[in-house]
């Protein structure tokens, strides 16, 4: 089932989507983000470490989903909410 478009959403999904979405994002960086600190710490100390590759791979996750909220908020405008 593909995800709905914010056009084709109701106004309760739309605010749903939109909070959901923050949240998942929030965390998706905050985990990235240790996890890369933890990266760069093990590298200094025992040389090049596969974990260093994890937090780039999922960094285009967060733009997706940065992409996402800019269209939820430019529908909010558009609805007036």
């Amino acid at each position: 089932m593909a995800a709905k478009k914010p056009a084709e959403m109701s106004n309760e999904e739309l605010l749903k989507s939109e909070k959901a979405l923050k949240t998942l994002t929030y965390m998706l960086l905050g985990a990235l983000t240790v996890t890369l600190v933890i990266g760069i710490f093990l590298t200094i100390k025992q040389g090049f470490n596969i974990l260093m590759v994890f937090p780039l791979t999922m960094a285009p996750i967060l733009v997706l989903n940065g992409n996402s909220l800019k269209e939820i908020k430019k529908e909010k405008i558009a609805r007036g909410l």
